[in-house]
Formats: structure tokens, C-alpha cells, sequence
């Protein structure tokens, strides 16, 4: 795990108590030098019981502000009440939108 992954890790921890967190670092996949600049993030937590997924997405973007500002080109997010994480099948993260490129590199 490199330092912006043990950056979001350490502020979601703060931020949300995640039960469940699953980082996948998508860099490679992208244009520009691999350096955690894109993200796949599933995040489960007792903070999204009863919210709308926008009031969710609000809370991560609220905990990753920093890192937002400094690299983090790309997050793609699932964001899980425990209940709806023992409920679901399949994979916990979302599908990634090909890179349209443009990023800083």
C-alpha cells in the first residue's frame, strides 16, 4: 500500500468507523506515470444508515478532502450500510468508467 492509500485508509477510519473498507488502486489502468492518482473505493459503515447515496458520497468527499486536492484524480465509490454490505452478491466495488484521459499525469 503506498502513502495517498494509507492517507485514505487512515481518514475514513477517522472520519466514518468503517466496518469494511476496499481500496483498489486503479493507476495503472490510466493514462500518465502510475502513481495513486485514481481509486476504487467500497466503503461500509453505520454513518450511511438511512442516507441517500448523494449524502454518502458527501461524507467520503468530506474525509478526503486533502487527499482530493492533492492527486487524487479519480475515486470511484460504493458506499454500504452494513446491512445493505451482508445483503448484496456479487463484487463490494464498482465498476470503473474507462479513463477519458486529461488527467495531470
Amino acid at each position: 500500500m503506498g502513502p495517498m492509500s494509507t492517507r485514505i485508509h487512515s481518514r475514513l477510519a477517522q472520519a466514518l468507523a468503517p466496518v469494511h473498507v476496499e481500496l483498489v488502486d486503479e493507476s495503472h489502468m490510466h493514462s500518465g506515470p502510475n502513481r495513486e492518482t485514481h481509486f476504487n473505493l467500497a466503503v461500509v459503515s453505520e454513518a450511511f444508515v438511512g442516507l441517500p447515496q448523494v449524502r454518502r458520497h458527501r461524507l467520503v468527499y468530506d474525509a478526503l478532502r486533502a487527499e482530493l486536492a492533492d492527486g487524487v484524480h479519480a475515486l470511484t465509490l460504493r458506499t454500504l450500510s452494513p446491512a445493505e454490505w451482508q445483503a448484496a452478491t456479487g463484487p463490494v466495488n464498482a465498476t470503473s468508467p474507462a479513463c477519458m484521459g486529461g488527467g495531470k499525469g
